[in-house]
């Protein structure tokens, strides 16, 4: 499984319209969450269906929840990128929903 740091990921959101998405729950993800990231909880992954010619990045909290949606994507064929650290190492803006 591909990964990259949230660095990396910040350098890709200037440059680049990525498909991110953040695998918290959608009360984690109201309450914080990067502006470009659609929401998709781990729970709900296995319904996932988007193009499967486009790569994707998952992030959650600290990047465990995110790795476990990765891997499961992974198997569904999907190319995906995990980031490492999570929100927790998110330094980059933010919006909240509540």
């Amino acid at each position: 499984m591909k990964e990259i740091s949230t660095n990396k990921l910040m350098d890709l959101l200037n440059n680049k319209n990525i498909n991110l998405i953040d695998v918290r729950t959608e009360m984690e993800y109201a309450g914080s969450h990067i502006p470009e990231a659609q929401n998709f909880p781990l729970e709900e992954i296995a319904k996932f269906s988007g193009n499967k010619n486009q790569p994707y990045y998952l992030i959650c909290r600290s990047g465990n929840r995110s790795s476990q949606a990765a891997a499961i994507l992974e198997l569904k064929g999907y190319e995906v990128t995990n980031v490492q650290g999570g929100m927790l190492d998110w330094h980059g803006k933010t919006i909240s929903e509540l």
